[in-house]
C-alpha cells in the first residue's frame, strides 16, 4: 500500500484582528482494497481505470459517522517519487499527461447524513482529442469543515488574547487513470536486499523497474525458501504501483521476527503479480541467497 499523510486544520483567530490561519492536509490512498475509510468516509472503489470502450463508473460514498458531513469534490494532481511517496504538482513532468481535462464528475459537493450514501459519477469526455498513452489524476475528497456563524452565541468574550481550536479535516485522493491506446508496460524487480536488526526485526528492500507507456500495479508477496524445499510466506503487501512516468520504484518493507525461521540460510523470494484484465496473471519474481 502507498503512504498517506494526514494533518490536523488549525483554526487560530485573533479575537482583535480576526485573523484565521489554515493548514490542510491530504490522504493519498492507492491501495487495492475494494473500500477504505478515513475519519468517518468510507469510500469505494480506491481506483478507477478506463480503457477500451468503458465511459462511465461509479464511486459510492458513505458516512460512517454520527454526524452529518459535507464533502467537496476537486481534482488534483500527484507526482509519485522514487520512494513511493506523493506530492501535489501543477505542471506535469516530462512524459506525464492529467486525466482531469478529459474528466466530467457530480456532483462536486456530497452531504450525508450518518449512515447516508450517495454515488459520485465519473465520466469521460473529449476523448477525440487525446494522443495514445496513460492520463492520471486524482479525485479528491475533502471534508468542509462546519464552522460556526461569526454570531454564534457560544464565542468566547474578547479577552485580548488568541484561541486556538483543533478540527481534525481529513481528504482522500483516489487515482483516475485513462489509458488510450495499446499497453506495452512491463516490470522487472532487482536489488532484492537483506538486513536484520539486533532485535531480529528482518528489512528486505528491493526495485521496482518499469518501462513502456503505462503505469503497473500489483501485490507483493514474500516467501523463504528453506534449503530442503520447504516455502514459508512471510508477509503479502496489496496494491503496489508504479506511475508513470516514473522508471523506477524503491520499496522497503519490515518483517517481524520468525523464531522459526533461519535467516542465514536458505532463500528469500519476492513474488510480484501484476493486475492484469487477462485471464492468466502476470508475474515476476527474484530471489536472494541468504548467509
Amino acid at each position: 500500500m502507498n503512504g498517506s499523510k494526514v494533518k490536523n486544520i488549525i483554526f487560530i483567530t485573533g479575537l482583535k484582528t480576526g485573523v484565521k490561519l489554515l493548514i490542510s492536509g491530504i490522504v493519498l490512498l492507492l491501495s487495492s482494497a475494494n473500500a477504505m475509510a478515513q475519519g468517518d468516509l468510507l469510500i469505494s472503489p480506491l481506483r478507477i481505470i478506463f480503457e477500451g470502450s468503458k465511459k462511465s463508473q461509479e464511486i459510492s460514498l458513505a458516512n460512517v459517522g454520527k454526524d452529518s458531513a459535507t464533502y467537496a469534490v476537486s481534482i488534483k494532481d500527484i507526482r509519485m517519487k522514487e520512494d513511493g511517496t506523493f506530492e501535489e504538482i501543477t505542471e506535469p513532468d516530462s512524459g506525464q499527461l492529467f486525466a482531469g481535462p478529459f474528466l466530467r464528475f457530480f456532483p462536486r459537493k456530497v452531504t450525508l447524513a450518518p449512515n447516508e450514501s450517495q454515488v459520485v459519477k465519473v465520466q469521460l469526455m473529449k476523448t477525440s482529442q487525446m494522443v495514445p498513452g496513460e492520463y492520471r489524476s486524482h479525485l479528491y475528497f475533502r471534508a468542509v469543515p462546519d464552522e460556526r456563524p461569526l454570531g454564534d452565541q457560544s464565542a468566547k468574550k474578547d479577552t485580548g488574547g488568541i484561541s486556538i481550536q483543533l478540527k481534525p479535516i481529513f481528504g482522500i485522493t483516489i487515482p483516475v487513470i485513462i489509458r488510450n491506446g495499446e499497453n506495452t508496460a512491463a516490470v522487472t524487480v532487482s536489488d532484492l536486499s537483506f538486513s536484520m536488526s539486533e532485535d531480529k526485526k528482518v528489512t528486505i528492500g528491493l526495485t521496482f523497474n518499469r518501462t513502456g507507456n503505462m503505469s503497473v500495479y500489483g501485490d507483493l508477496k514474500v516467501n523463504y525458501l528453506s534449503n530442503d524445499g520447504k516455502t514459508t510466506e512471510l508477509k503479502l503487501v496489496k496494491g503496489i504501483g508504479v506511475y508513470t512516468p516514473n522508471n523506477i520504484r524503491r520499496f522497503k518493507l519490515e518483517i517481524e521476527p520468525a523464531s522459526n525461521i533461519n535467516f542465514h540460510k536458505g532463500k528469500l523470494q519476492v513474488v510480484y503479480t501484476l493486475a492484469t484484465n487477462d485471464k492468466q496473471a502476470k508475474v515476476v519474481e527474484a530471489a536472494l541467497e541468504l548467509k
